[in-house]
C-alpha cells in the first residue's frame, strides 16, 4: 500500500501512540499539523485528547476548515475518543461554541463514561474485528446514529449495555475507546483495509 500514506493529526492528544500503532502493522504514517501536511496524505487518523482543545488548536493553526473540506470531500478519516467527537456532526454537553470538523451524521455525548477516574477496561463485540479490550478514558458515547451509520460495537455489560462505542460510514470510522493504547492493532488494520478500499 505505498501509494497511500496515512497522516496523524499532530495538534493534541495521543497521536504518537496512533503513529506507533500505524507502524506496528507496516505503515509509515506522517504526522500532520499544517495545511500543507494535510495535502500530502490520503487518510488521517484524528486521536484522542481533549476535543475543545483539539478544536481551539485547530482553529489557531489554521487546520480547522482545512480538514472539516478533506473530510466532506470523502478522505478516510479514524477518530478515537476525542476523535469521535470532532467527527460527530452533534455532541450533547459540548463546551461553549465548540465545533467539529464533522461528516459523521451522529450524536455524541462527551464525558458520557465519567470522568478521569472513572477510566475502565471493556471486553467489545467488533463488528468485522471480533473480541478486542476496549480502553475507556473520558470517553464518548454515540446517543443517535443516522439511517446510513453502522454501529460496529456496542458496551455489553455494566451499567452502559447497549450503549454504542464503534460506528463507521463509508470511509468515515470512529470509536469511544483507544485502541491505540493497546496492543491489538486489529482495530487500525480495518481502518488501513478502509483505506485500500477508498
Amino acid at each position: 500500500m505505498s501509494d497511500k500514506t496515512i497522516g496523524v493529526l499532530g495538534l493534541q492528544g495521543d497521536f504518537r501512540e496512533h503513529a506507533a500503532s500505524l507502524k506496528a502493522i507496516g505503515q509509515n504514517p506522517v504526522l500532520v499539523r499544517r495545511p500543507h501536511e494535510l495535502e500530502q496524505v490520503d487518510a488521517l487518523v484524528i486521536p484522542g485528547g481533549e476535543s475543545t482543545a483539539m478544536w481551539k488548536l485547530a482553529t489557531t493553526a489554521e487546520m480547522f476548515e482545512p480538514v472539516r473540506k478533506r473530510v466532506a470531500d470523502g478522505m478516510p478519516v479514524f477518530g478515537t475518543c476525542a476523535g469521535m467527537i470532532m467527527m460527530a456532526d452533534r455532541i450533547v454537553d459540548a463546551a461553549a461554541g465548540q465545533q467539529t470538523f464533522g461528516g459523521l451524521p451522529i450524536t455524541v455525548r462527551r464525558n458520557a463514561f465519567g470522568r478521569q477516574t472513572e477510566s475502565f477496561e471493556e471486553p467489545i463485540a467488533f463488528d468485522g474485528v471480533g473480541e478486542l479490550t476496549g480502553v475507556f478514558i473520558r470517553a464518548p458515547w454515540v446517543e443517535s446514529v443516522e439511517e446510513g451509520v453502522e454501529v460496529l460495537a456496542r458496551v455489553t455489560s455494566g451499567p452502559a449495555t447497549g450503549r454504542i462505542v464503534a460506528v463507521r460510514q463509508g470511509n468515515l470510522l470512529a470509536t469511544s475507546f483507544h485502541p491505540e493504547l493497546t496492543t491489538d492493532h486489529r482495530v487500525h488494520e480495518y481502518f488501513v483495509d478502509l483505506v485500500r478500499a477508498a
